[in-house]
């Protein structure tokens, strides 16, 4: 089975999957990314809220922790609030449960940059997700990023970082 079949075969697994990118845009929006907000990233090591933020660490990825509990994560300072990054973010994840995410959608939809918006397996609001959609902005829902990036054969992007 190549990565492409490997891809197909994740996203089909996504109840989301009717409104979720297909695997050519889910490809090409994980190599334009760089910078991750990570929303309710987890103090805790076991947890996949802060395993897979670690994972797309060491892939190469700039993380960018998002805990109003947290000091430093992954050597960095965490944020208190979405609307504490500052900097420019290619993607926001976010680590909560559904019934809490609509929030973080919208203030993540509400920047300028417009970042891609995953939501983790089993996390979903189509509500939240269709408003974010309808100002433009890629929403992922139900999917795990890191199941994917795995059947993408492990490609966070074309080129190695320069920073």
């Amino acid at each position: 089975m190549d990565n492409r079949e490997r891809l197909e075969r994740v996203l089909r697994s996504s109840r989301g999957r009717a409104n979720n990118p297909g695997p050519d845009e889910i490809r090409a929006l994980i190599r334009k990314t760089d910078s991750v907000a990570v929303v309710g990233m987890s103090r805790d090591p076991m947890k996949p809220a802060r395993r897979i933020p670690s994972y797309l660490a060491a892939m190469g990825a700039h993380i960018i922790p998002v805990n109003p509990l947290a000091g430093r994560m992954l050597g960095k300072p965490a944020r208190k609030s979405l609307e504490d990054v500052h900097e420019k973010v290619d993607m926001v994840i976010i680590f909560r449960p559904s019934d809490q995410v609509a929030q973080f959608v919208r203030a993540a939809a509400a920047r300028p940059e417009h970042p891609i918006i995953w939501l983790p397996e089993g996390v979903r609001d189509d509500e939240a997700a269709a408003e974010a959609r309808a100002a433009g902005v890629t929403v992922v829902q139900d999917l795990c990023i890191y199941r994917v990036h795995r059947a993408m054969g492990g490609t966070l992007r074309k080129a190695p970082r320069t920073r």
